[in-house]
């Protein structure tokens, strides 16, 4: 029970303070540097990166550990349209799609989640953040009936951020790996 209670405390946190970054510093930045950009989506979306790093070490626990943070960013970015069936679909479209691609490639014989003496395939998992940021792209819009030109921006965001956050990952692990 302890574990559960700290990865959703953890995942939530790391979730909600990426999108903290996202949508008080990079996005005003974005803004600024590229005023003509007329997507609403972020160049560098840190919170897929979550997502997908979150479904990878956590698996399907990942589901409940990022449903509180998912939650809050959408309630503090809609109020209280966080409750519209569309909000509500896109929250579930955000925490399941992830483990949902992990498992799947898992039955099928490619299984990516962390275990002892194997190094992570970070190629692999930049794969499936492709793959989930297609599915999560095509899903959301079609919850919110965004047009298709969002699609293309909502994926340059997705891998980026992804991009982003594994690049910290693996350096954080090199760190770690040095001192033990």
């Amino acid at each position: 029970m302890r574990s559960w209670i700290t990865d959703t405390f953890f995942a939530s946190l790391a979730y909600v303070g990426a999108s903290f970054l996202t949508f008080s510093v990079l996005m005003p930045l974005q803004n600024v540097f590229f005023p003509e950009y007329p997507s609403r989506a972020s160049l560098l979306f840190l919170p897929h990166g979550v997502r997908v790093l979150a479904a990878w070490l956590l698996g399907w626990r990942a589901v409940p550990a990022l449903l509180p943070g998912v939650f809050i960013v959408f309630a503090l970015l809609g109020g209280a349209d966080v409750f519209l069936a569309n909000r509500l679909l896109a929250i579930a479209i955000a925490v399941t799609t992830a483990p949902a691609v992990f498992y799947l490639l898992k039955w099928a014989g490619w299984d990516l989640f962390p275990a002892p003496g194997r190094s992570p395939c970070w190629a692999c998992i930049m794969g499936v953040g492709g793959i989930t940021s297609v599915l999560v792209s095509i899903l959301t819009n079609m919850a919110f009936g965004s047009s298709t030109s969002e699609y293309v921006a909502f994926l340059i965001g997705d891998m980026s951020g992804l991009l982003f956050l594994m690049f910290g990952l693996y350096f954080a692990f090199r760190v770690i790996d040095r001192r033990a």
